[in-house]
């Protein structure tokens, strides 16, 4: 269960991250309650899931998966380029995240 609150906190915490932009630096009000929003939200899934994960582990994916995501989001939706310096970055922040868990820092 900690690892689905984790998992909804990322998704939360990218939500938040792709209404940055619209917020204009927090001068447009539906956007910057949204983002505002979206990140409360995700700090207390966070909040929960450290409960059980390890924080190490929780960050780690919470910030490797996130950067992933929003780099998906930044070339789909955004026009961002996508080279591929940034697709072995990308692969090394995931890389690094599954073998935090796969080095026994799951669940305890």
């Amino acid at each position: 269960m900690a690892y689905l609150f984790l998992l909804a906190a990322i998704a939360s915490e990218v939500v938040g991250t792709s209404l940055l932009k619209s917020t204009q630096g927090f001068t447009r009000p539906w956007p910057t309650v949204g983002c505002l929003g979206a990140y409360a939200v995700a700090f207390a899934l966070l909040a929960q899931a450290v409960k059980q994960v390890p924080v190490g582990v929780a960050y780690a994916m919470w910030s490797g998966l996130g950067t992933a995501a929003i780099v998906t989001i930044g070339v789909v939706f955004f026009g961002e380029s996508l080279s591929p310096v940034k697709l072995v970055g990308v692969g090394l922040i995931i890389g690094g995240v599954l073998l935090l868990n796969l080095g026994g820092g799951g669940a305890h």
